[in-house]
């Protein structure tokens, strides 16, 4: 058999976002929506995912599953970090702070939807990946740091929004002071039996308002010293 190429690859790539869809359709009561935003589908349709995960595993990069990426760490599947993205809502005027950059597939399809991306990963051989897969392609709207998660960015808050691609019990107390007035931080919350995907808005009086989507399974939160 042949090698895939950009061709074959863009079509896989159309089938997974008809997946996502699909999955929008079939889980609309649980979630509270029946499609996807045409923003992140379309931003879906322009990141190359197989330029995001190890190239032993490029040509399954577009099936609906989370893939290994190496140190116990998986790339999240394809509908789940959809419904992250879209829930998040983020802007093209607004900056967006993700814990969690892996090899960097989340925040290419956060730049492609946001002004600004600043992404904190745990694994400095991450890190280290995908700011330079990031750079290569062209995607200079986002910034990758190595350090605790939990801690965020302090040097560029306040966020418009956050993304978290790991669970804790709660949202951690600085992600939540360096989040803006009026956005949105989205995230798996609870023990590792029982996660839910949850929106935390922060509202005009600087009071939180959370709603639980659907049951998620996400590898832990990982603190530094």
């Amino acid at each position: 058999m042949k090698p895939m190429n950009e061709e074959h690859l863009a079509i896989l790539r159309r089938h997974m976002v008809e997946v996502v869809a699909l999955h929008f359709d079939l889980l609309s009561e649980e979630i509270g929506r029946d499609k996807l935003d045409e923003r992140v589908s379309a931003a879906m349709l322009r990141v190359r995912r197989h330029l995001f995960v190890p190239a032993a595993l490029a040509a399954v990069a577009y099936h609906d599953t989370p893939l290994p990426i190496g140190f116990d760490k998986t790339v999240s599947q394809p509908f789940i970090s959809a419904l992250m993205t879209d829930l998040l809502a983020p802007g093209p005027d607004e900056t967006v702070l993700e814990i969690g950059t892996g090899l960097g597939y989340q925040a290419a399809v956060l730049a492609e939807l946001a002004r600004q991306v600043w992404t904190v990963e745990v694994v400095e051989e991450f890190a280290t990946h995908a700011e330079a897969s990031l750079r290569l392609l062209g995607y200079g709207n986002v910034a990758v740091r190595t350090g605790d998660g939990t801690r965020g960015w302090s040097e560029h808050a306040p966020f418009d929004k956050i993304l978290v691609t790991a669970a804790a019990e709660e949202v951690p107390p600085a992600l939540l002071r360096q989040l803006k007035i009026e956005g949105r931080l989205v995230m798996p919350l609870g023990p590792e039996e029982a996660q839910l995907l949850t929106v935390v808005d922060k509202l005009a009086d600087g009071r939180t308002e959370t709603r639980e989507v659907m049951p998620v399974r996400f590898g832990r939160l990982e603190t530094v010293g």
